[in-house]
């Protein structure tokens, strides 16, 4: 039965009032060149190019969560991960004192650990992070100097072009293809003379054969015993002759163009031979396609390459993390090679020669809905919505409780996070008392209450109004522009956490159309925007970048947006990304508009995988140091290190919890019952006297979220602590509803 409610008549001029424009006065630094959004197959077909109420249309930026931020944020001398390598612009600074682009690879024992944690068994550090500043090869000219300037271009979803010019204005530089996962780093020299520097220094370098003509050949030894190779190859076939000067610097020839490929090889021969096989061309972008067939998910990485011209120009050298290698399908896993590079927090990466990668998830959850999932039980069976009269009784009369809070006090906040929290939580209470307990009066005047409290976001009257930002192409909390503080709500308008505040609203969005069909036109483009602002599918669409959150490469999303730092991008919860897939998802399947559907289906079954490998880690783990992995969870995984605490605090029911809520559907899928059962065991089990966190002894809102969570693997014991007789509301977190608690506890079927 659906409910057939009438929209408040606030929400009628949603369309109208959704957002209003705010220029960034210096939003767009000076040192920009072009930006040019990426561009996807059918799959990302947009779900809307209207511009969102009262915007004019601006000309194309940069996705504001793009792995190369740091080349044109702060000081432009923080690091940029490509994977398994990093570049920095060096700026004079160490032994060779260049101004060149800095190349490092760390090994696995060049790792610092962090101090032991006592209170866990097996003492695992707390964190793990990668040494910076071991500037191992450097490509660089002897033209550049203090008046170097640093400028980005091309900026893309996977690549872009970082240029090093001797000055402003000059016609010489050398331009960095960046491209996620390459195998070379290329150097693009225009009328410079070489200089290739190290500050790891020299112990060796000499010429070589190289396998292709036109190829210039070097072979390095650096004083900590590393080897690397240098390919040379000029633009009208000039030898650059480059010479050993010094320990730090290798030297060419005046005046000469072409590009200069730097490769470490741990391998000894065999490698040197994969990477000749290779040399000669480099990526320069990546267009990314996806279809979905029943369960069946696949998607392509269709690799651009430029280079040698001649027709046999050999295919790219691109480097696969874990989960790359484990969804490879079709020729892409005969491409693999036996040469490996230790990634960062990624395990290691394995070289593929293959101008074209295809991926499968033969998984989908496509029959995932609002109701209680559970992946172990046969496909069409899953979903839980009929409850036993026992559990309806006790969850009705809990929700006739619940369903009276102030909404409106409770969702009038000044942060867009927590008020989404706020309208999602009862959006879930509503449908379990509408779906699962058979009380359309009850959800009916819930429902009412909730639409009031949504229209006001939906007519932009909330304490910090979204605006436009026609900078960076995106909406934003004008929080940081009225209160002058630019973390306010987690650093919304600095494009931080975007997945995680509109995932909530989303989801909110798809409950209330579900329930009542006729508020969905009304509200339906400024939910969309929303989606539009973090997931865009397409560069169809000219109001936003494509993807701003999630990283197609990596498979999962960053958290960051315009902020400088050291340690590059970084997530902290890995389930409200999840949580945003999900909603995608539902909005997808409310709204008919069934590509946003298939790419929720596609991205929940990549984090499963991607959650898997790098967040969420069960004994065994691959990818994490083995010392690591009885921290069970990540806590914040950044691209160069790892960090087993929260920004809000070190404990562990903070640590865990975060990588847990919301708890709703998606959890049965992302969060395996094996990792569920061990972490349970390992932290929360009053039980186990070993246990450092018993969960009897949590206070507040996480001791919620904990027994809420152990529903996935024990139900009855979850049930019976939310059933409880004197249950304190203060275990209740201010996004779940105890209500909406004992529905999943009993809807897991124990």
């Amino acid at each position: 039965m659906v409910l057939n409610i009438l929209v408040p008549a606030t929400a009628a001029s949603a369309k109208a009032e959704a957002c209003v424009i705010h220029q960034l006065a210096s939003a767009l630094p000076g040192r920009f060149t072009s930006a040019i959004v990426f561009t996807t197959g059918p799959f990302g077909r947009p779900s809307s190019t209207q511009s969102p109420p009262t915007i004019t249309l601006q000309s194309s930026v940069p996705a504001t969560s793009g792995f190369y931020a740091n080349f044109f944020l702060g000081a432009q001398n923080q690091a940029v991960w490509t994977h398994p390598y990093s570049l920095t612009w060096s700026k004079g600074t160490q032994n060779a004192k260049s101004w060149g682009m800095a190349i490092s690879h760390i090994d696995a024992n060049q790792r610092v650990f962090g101090p032991r944690n006592s209170k866990i068994l097996g003492l695992p550090p707390q964190y793990y992070i990668n040494p910076v500043a071991i500037h191992s090869i450097i490509l660089s000219a002897v033209e550049l100097g203090s008046s170097t300037v640093l400028t980005t271009d091309s900026l893309l979803a996977f690549s872009a072009n970082a240029n090093l010019f001797p000055q402003a204005g000059s016609s010489s530089k050398i331009t960095f293809p960046l491209v996620q996962g390459m195998g070379f780093v290329t150097g693009i020299y225009s009328n410079l003379q070489p200089a290739i520097q190290s500050n790891v220094f020299f112990r060796s370098a000499s010429s070589a054969a190289a396998s292709a003509s036109g190829i210039f050949k070097y072979q390095i030894t650096l004083e900590d015993g590393k080897s690397w190779l240098v390919y040379a190859i000029p633009s009208n076939g000039q030898d650059p002759q480059l010479t050993l000067v010094s320990n730090t610097l290798l030297r060419g020839i005046p005046h000469w163009s072409g590009y200069i490929q730097v490769a470490k090889n741990p391998a000894g021969s065999s490698g040197e031979y994969t990477y000749d096989n290779a040399a000669g061309v480099y990526p320069v972008g990546v267009s990314l396609t996806a279809s979905t067939f029943s369960q069946t998910g696949t998607y392509r990485f269709q690799w651009h390459k430029a280079g040698l011209s001649s027709n046999n120009r050999p295919q790219l050298m691109m480097f696969a993390l874990p989960h790359h290698v484990e969804s490879f399908t079709g020729p892409t896993p005969f491409a693999k090679t036996s040469l490996r590079l230790q990634t960062t927090t990624k395990g290691v990466a394995t070289a593929v020669i293959a101008d074209l990668w295809t991926l499968v998830e033969g998984n989908l959850p496509i029959d995932m809905g609002f109701a209680p999932w559970n992946s172990s039980l046969p496909q069409g069976s899953r979903s839980a919505k009929t409850l036993s009269p026992g559990a309806v009784n006790i969850i009705n009369t809990v929700a006739a409780a619940e369903i009276k809070q102030d909404m409106n006090n409770q969702t009038n906040l000044d942060s867009m996070y927590f008020s989404g929290k706020a309208l999602s939580k009862f959006a879930a209470l509503i449908y379990a008392v509408h779906e699962m307990c058979g009380e359309p009066d009850l959800a009916r005047l819930g429902l009412g209450q909730l639409k009031i409290a949504f229209a006001r976001f939906a007519t932009n009257q909330q304490i910090h109004p979204l605006v436009y930002d026609s900078a960076w192409k995106g909406v934003v909390s004008s929080g940081a522009y009225t209160t002058g503080d630019a973390v306010q709500d987690f650093g919304n308008t600095y494009y931080n956490d975007h997945h995680f505040h509109y995932g909530y609203f989303i989801h909110a969005a798809a409950v209330i159309a579900y329930l009542d069909p006729q508020w969905l036109q009304l509200n339906k483009e400024w939910v969309n925007m929303l989606v539009r602002d973090a997931a865009n599918p397409s560069s169809s669409d000219p109001y936003f970048p494509f993807s701003r959150m999630f990283d197609w490469y990596h498979g999962h999303s960053w958290a960051k947006g315009l902020f400088e730092s050291a340690d590059s991008k970084d997530e902290e919860s890995s389930s409200e990304d999840a949580f945003f897939a999900y909603a995608i998802k539902m909005w997808g399947r409310v709204t008919g508009d069934r590509s946003m559907e298939a790419r929720g289906n596609l991205i929940l079954s990549i984090l499963a995988r991607t959650l898997r490998n790098y967040f969420l880690m069960q004994e065994g783990n691959p990818n994490h140091p083995p010392e690591f992995v009885a921290n069970k969870v990540t806590g914040v995984l950044f691209e160069n290190k790892v960090d087993a605490t929260t920004y809000f605090g070190t404990n562990l029911e903070y640590v865990h919890g975060i990588h847990m809520l919301p708890l709703l559907p998606f959890a049965g899928l992302t969060r395996s019952r094996a990792f569920v059962s061990q972490e349970w065991s390992a932290f929360f089990d009053p039980a186990n006297r070993a246990a450092p966190d018993p969960a009897s002894s949590v206070q507040g809102g996480w001791k919620g979220i904990i027994y809420a969570n152990l529903a996935l693997v024990d139900p009855k014991k979850s049930w019976d602590f939310f059933a409880q007789r004197d249950f304190d509301m203060s275990w209740i977190d201010g996004g779940a509803s105890r209500t909406w608690y004992l529905a999943w506890a009993a809807g897991k079927r124990f």
